[in-house]
């Protein structure tokens, strides 16, 4: 009963942890606001929510066209590179929003590259009058669409995978054509998964800031960052944030409703027969590859051969970077917050294995959740309840302030990671827990282990390469990310994200390429180690 307790208490403080956030924003959302952030929202409001909007709407149709397509052109058929496309497809994720943003800018802009390598091929000319521009709204959902579509292709990929030949031979008994076997059985088998990846690219959409802070656009996110940052105003911060909230929780709704009754796919196991690629000849073949191509050059060749080339005409700014900083500042962060995300893991799922509680099944549910936050809104929130907690409970009890410990510091930035990519290391590890038959524990505890020598000697070992996955998933998400990053930092500490934002927003592109390229080819390095584990997993 002690121990149970003990698993209780720890899951009840990790739960209150990441909920806090939640119920600063929403108890905020009451408190008075200025004059002027009045007149904000009576004029302005409506902009930011029609701006979210139309930016989401886009995104997702974009990345749905982009991402399924892909998916299916790797899982279905055999063309030339498609074991290379695969995984390299993954590797659009390893550019974040924003600097997609600066390549596409920078290459498009009036006398950018485009119109540097047309003046080479063909001598002087007018060239910025034919020159797509690919600025404001277009230029936002462009950067962030060809930056987050994995998540849809690797959804769908593993649910195209595990569709049987039974499935596939289902339309040709009906006499369904190829196109029709793909609309009316193929996809809506995979919907499950398409509508995760989906609800993950919604809200990796409302929660992006450095994209469409580039290119302008007043979202709710950007709102909520110069609510803050120039008019000092936590209350109105919140209230913005309260409405963006609103938004996540809708498409949590809308997720959960369009799959209550979408159990179609089923992996492979005795009596399925494994499905066989069709190989691709003449045209058809062509076609498959142009795509899959085309995609991996617009979303991983193109951006980072911009950043690659403004380092190799700028080579000054190269030196001018603080390499060995950056790079000490984002291990740093890395390696701390890895760590402390999988030890706490490793309690809750451990805890929920033993205790067998509903309650505490219900404690570790609440405190996965603090992924659907954006960054924006659990900075704010959090430094939000750090002040309101110093001024009105410490300053109560005569205690010195808190602030200078937990606001801008390395622990709140560590604490802030925790709350937002709990979720990523929490299910990761429950995944690998899940497979872990608990005849094996009853086995143990036969031989005379304890609860805890059963736990180091058996589960950690077998979930080794569990551990490392979560830790590469996790350096890949906090290497990436930028609100938080941005707004809780210790003064005048950078990563490869900050800086290279902090020079893009002073108009200076070809010195934010060489900390951008360096953020990609780390991230990278990242992407390829989680598509290796991937392709194994699927035995692929």
């Amino acid at each position: 009963m002690k121990s149970l307790n003990i698993w209780h208490l720890s899951s009840f403080l990790i739960s209150l942890l990441v909920i806090i956030p939640v119920i600063t924003v929403f108890s905020s959302y009451f408190q008075e606001i200025s004059e002027y952030s009045e007149l904000l929202i009576n004029t302005f409001l409506y902009e930011y929510i029609l701006n979210s909007f139309t930016l989401l709407i886009g995104v997702i149709f974009l990345t749905l066209f982009i991402g399924v397509g892909c998916a299916y052109l790797v899982s279905f058929y055999k063309f030339p590179l498609v074991d290379f496309f695969k995984w390299a497809l993954i590797l659009g994720f390893a550019v974040p929003p924003y600097i997609y943003a600066y390549s596409l800018t920078a290459f498009f802009e009036n006398y950018g590259t485009a119109f540097t390598i047309l003046k080479n091929l063909f001598g002087e000319g007018e060239y910025n009058s034919i020159i797509p521009k690919f600025n404001g709204m277009i230029g936002a959902i462009l950067s962030i669409s060809f930056s987050i579509y994995a998540y849809v292709y690797i959804l769908t990929r593993a649910s195209f995978y595990f569709q049987s030949q039974n499935l596939i031979e289902l339309g040709k008994n009906l006499g369904f054509s190829k196109s029709k076997s793909f609309f009316k059985i193929i996809l809506p088998a995979a919907r499950p998964a398409i509508v995760a990846g989906l609800a993950l690219v919604a809200m990796e959409t409302l929660s992006d800031f450095g994209a469409v802070d580039f290119f302008s656009i007043n979202t709710l996110t950007t709102a909520i960052y110069n609510s803050w940052l120039a008019f000092d105003d936590l209350a109105f911060s919140n209230q913005l944030s309260f409405y963006l909230l609103i938004f996540i929780f809708a498409l949590f709704v809308l997720e959960n409703l369009s799959r209550k009754n979408a159990k179609y796919h089923s992996p492979l196991q005795g009596g399925v027969k494994k499905r066989e690629k069709i190989k691709l000849k003449g045209l058809a073949a062509i076609f498959a590859f142009c795509f899959c191509f085309l995609i991996f050059f617009l979303s991983f060749i193109f951006p980072i051969s911009q950043m690659l080339y403004w380092t190799l005409l700028y080579p000054k700014n190269f030196f001018d970077l603080n390499i060995f900083s950056l790079t000490l500042n984002t291990l740093l962060l890395v390696s701390i917050s890895s760590i402390i995300l999988v030890f706490f893991s490793f309690i809750s799922n451990y805890g929920n294995r033993i205790a067998k509680s509903n309650f505490l099944n219900f404690l570790t549910t609440i405190s996965i959740s603090g992924y659907a936050l954006p960054g924006i809104i659990l900075a704010v929130a959090y430094i939000t309840f750090i002040a309101w907690f110093d001024n009105n409970i410490l300053n109560y009890f005569e205690i010195p302030s808190i602030k200078k410990i937990f606001i801008g510091s390395i622990l709140g930035l560590i604490i802030a990671y925790f709350v937002r990519f709990y979720s990523l290391s929490c299910n990761g590890l429950k995944s690998s827990y899940e497979k872990l038959n608990k005849s094996v524990d009853e086995t143990a505890y036969l031989a005379g282990y304890s609860k805890s020598k059963t736990f180091f000697k058996i589960h950690v070992p077998y979930m080794r390469s569990s551990i490392l996955f979560v830790i590469i998933l996790i350096s890949l998400e906090i290497i990436r990310e930028l609100p938080i990053t941005l707004i809780l930092r210790p003064f005048n500490f950078e990563t490869f994200a900050t800086t290279a934002y902090i020079y893009a927003s002073q108009d200076l592109l070809e010195a934010a390429a060489v900390p951008s390229l360096f953020l990609v080819l780390i991230a990278s390095l990242f992407i390829l180690i989680i598509s290796r584990y991937i392709l194994n997993e699927h035995n692929e």
